[in-house]
C-alpha cells in the first residue's frame, strides 16, 4: 500500500528527506548538514560527494524512523538550492570540482565581461540581470580555471546540474544510465532559459562559452523522470516532481493562483508573486521566473524578490563571531533589551540582491555607540530580515499594482515570535504562518504526488492547508517610517565598497 510521498529537500546547509501522508502531515524526516567551504573572501563552496552520500544516509533515516519500506512510498520529490553549480563527469560520476554555491561572488568579473556595460543584456529573454548569483558564469568559471575541464566539456565528458539534476542522476543509477534532467524552475535560474519556449538559448550559451552537450533536458515540474536505481533503498520508485526550493515553497502553500504569493525564511529570504501564466518584467529590481509547470499544462510564471542573506547571518553571529551557542538563542539574546539601541546590520555579505543588485556592496553594522551591547546586535541581525523583506514587498505591490493583504510564511526562522511579530510591524500587515512550516519539501512532494496520482488536484492540496499562528501589526506608523528612513540609510553605507582591485 502506497500511502506516503517521501521529498528529498538538499538545501544548502543541510540536506532533508520528509516523508508526508495524504493530509501533507509530516510522518518523519531524516537531516544532515554538510560542511560549508570558504576558500577565499567572497567563494564559497559545498562538497557534492558529501551531499549526494547525505542524501542516501537521510531517507534511510526518514524511512526508518517511520518505520516503513520502499514499497509505501508512492513517488519521490526533488527541491533543492537553486542556482548552485555541479560539473562532473558522466563516465565516472565524479565532479571536476567543489560545488559552487548561489552566494558565491567569485564570478563578478566575468559577469562584467559579458555586460560590457549592460547588465540587463539577456534580461527580456531569460528575466534576470547579469549577476554571480545565478548558475550561468559559475559553469564558466569553472571551464575557464579548473584544468582539462573545457577540453572535457568540449570532448562531450562533462555535465552540469544544479543539485537537483545531481541527485536526480546519481539516484536513477549515475553513470549506469541516470537521467539528466532539470525542472523549468531551475532552468529559469542559469541565466540560459528563453521564458517563452522554455528551451535553451544556443546564443547565450556561446557568449558564456558553454557547450549546450553539458546541460540537462528542461522537463516539466511534475512528471516521471525516471525511477530509483536497484541498489537504493528506494529501488524502483518512480522520481516525479522537481521544483527549486522557492517555487517548491510556493507550491507547498497552495499559491496556485495569479495574485498568490508567500515569503520563505531561511538561509536567504524569497519573496514569490505567481503572476498566473503572463510573464511580467520587473521595472522595481525583482526576477521574472519560473512558478511551475505540471506535466503538459501551461506554465505558471512568477516575480521573486530575493534577499542573499537572512538566516545565514545568525549563522554568522554564531560560528565566526561567537555571540551565541546555538541559532534558537538569538530569540532570547534580542528580548534582552527593548529595541535595536540605534544599530542597524545590513548583511551585504554576498552584495546586495532584490531591489538593489549591488555588486559593490559589503556588509556594515551602522548607528553604533557605547550604549550598544549584544543584545541590540542580536536584535538588529533579525531586524534585518524583516527590514530586506519590506522592501521587496514594496517592489512587488509596485510592480503588480495590488498592495498585498497579508503575508504567508514558512522556513525555519518563522518559529522565531520576535520576528514574525516585527515582520507585521514593519509590514503594516497580518503575517500568517501553515501548520506544516516545511513548505520547501511539501511542495516537491506535491508535484510528485500529483504526476502519479497519489493527489487528484490542485483542489485537494488547497484543502490541505491550514493556519497555524497569525501576527497582526501594532506598530504606530510614525515609528515604523522612522525606523525605515534609518534603514535605508543604512543601506546605502554598505554601497560602492568593493574596488576594481579588491578580490
Amino acid at each position: 500500500m502506497t500511502d506516503y510521498v517521501l521529498a528529498i529537500d538538499q538545501g544548502t546547509t543541510s540536506t532533508r528527506a520528509i516523508v508526508f501522508d495524504k493530509t501533507g502531515s509530516i510522518v518523519s524526516t531524516g537531516q544532515m548538514e554538510h560542511e560549508q567551504i570558504f576558500p577565499k573572501a567572497g567563494w564559497v563552496e559545498h562538497n557534492a560527494a558529501e551531499i549526494w552520500k547525505n542524501t542516501r544516509e537521510v531517507i534511510g533515516l526518514a524511512l526508518s524512523r517511520a518505520d516503513i519500506t520502499r514499497h509505501s512510498i508512492a513517488a519521490v520529490g526533488i527541491t533543492n538550492q537553486r542556482e548552485t553549480a555541479v560539473v562532473w563527469d558522466k563516465n565516472t560520476g565524479e565532479p571536476v570540482y567543489n560545488a559552487i554555491v548561489w552566494q558565491d561572488t567569485r564570478t563578478q568579473s566575468i559577469v562584467d565581461r559579458l555586460a560590457d556595460g549592460d547588465g540587463e543584456r539577456y534580461k527580456a529573454i531569460v528575466g534576470l540581470p547579469l549577476a554571480t548569483y545565478f548558475s550561468g558564469t559559475k559553469i564558466t568559471w569553472i571551464l575557464e580555471n579548473v584544468e582539462g575541464a573545457r577540453e572535457r566539456a568540449e570532448a562531450g565528458d562533462l555535465i552540469f546540474g544544479t543539485t537537483d539534476t545531481w541527485v536526480l542522476w546519481n539516484l536513477t543509477g549515475g553513470p549506469e544510465g541516470g537521467v539528466h534532467a532539470t525542472d523549468v524552475t531551475n532552468a529559469s535560474r542559469t541565466m540560459f532559459m528563453d521564458l517563452e519556449t522554455l528551451e535553451w538559448r544556443d546564443d547565450i550559451l556561446a557568449d558564456f562559452g558553454v557547450p549546450r552537450s553539458m546541460l540537462p533536458e528542461i522537463r516539466s515540474s511534475s512528471e516521471v523522470y525516471g525511477t530509483v536505481e536497484s541498489s537504493s533503498l528506494l529501488r524502483e520508485v518512480p522520481v516525479a516532481g522537481i521544483l527549486g526550493d522557492q517555487q517548491a515553497a510556493t507550491f507547498g502553500q497552495a499559491a496556485f493562483e495569479a495574485g498568490e504569493s508567500k515569503n520563505t525564511y531561511g538561509t536567504g529570504n524569497f519573496l514569490i508573486f505567481n503572476t498566473g501564466e503572463e510573464i511580467v518584467h520587473s521595472r522595481n529590481g525583482l526576477l521574472t521566473t519560473l512558478g511551475y509547470k505540471l506535466g503538459d499544462a501551461k506554465p505558471h510564471y512568477a516575480l521573486e524578490g530575493s534577499i542573499a542573506v537572512t538566516g545565514s547571518l545568525v549563522q554568522w553571529l554564531r560560528d565566526n563571531l561567537g555571540i551565541i551557542r546555538t541559532s534558537d538563542e538569538i530569540e532570547t539574546l534580542a528580548a534582552t533589551v527593548d529595541d535595536n539601541g540605534g544599530a542597524y546590520f545590513v548583511p551585504a555579505f554576498s552584495g546586495l540582491f532584490a531591489p538593489y543588485w549591488r555588486a559593490d556592496a559589503r556588509g556594515a553594522l551602522v548607528g553604533l555607540t557605547r550604549f550598544v551591547n549584544k543584545g541590540h546586535i542580536a536584535r538588529a541581525a533579525l531586524e534585518a530580515t524583516a527590514f530586506q523583506t519590506r522592501e521587496v514587498l514594496d517592489a512587488v505591490n509596485a510592480d503588480s499594482g495590488v498592495d498585498l493583504t497579508e503575508l504567508k510564511v514558512d522556513g525555519g526562522m518563522t518559529v522565531n515570535d520576535k520576528l514574525m511579530q516585527f515582520q507585521a510591524d514593519i509590514l503594516g500587515v497580518p503575517v500568517v504562518r501553515p501548520v506544516v512550516a516545511e513548505t520547501t519539501a511539501l511542495g516537491a512532494a506535491y508535484a510528485a504526488g500529483l504526476a502519479t496520482g497519489f493527489w487528484k488536484n490542485l483542489g485537494e492540496l488547497s484543502a490541505n492547508w491550514q493556519e497555524d499562528a497569525r501576527w497582526e501589526p501594532n506598530l504606530d506608523d510614525a515609528s515604523r517610517e522612522r525606523q525605515l528612513r534609518n534603514w535605508k540609510k543604512a543601506v546605502t553605507k554598505t554601497f560602492d565598497w568593493v574596488d576594481d582591485d579588491v578580490e
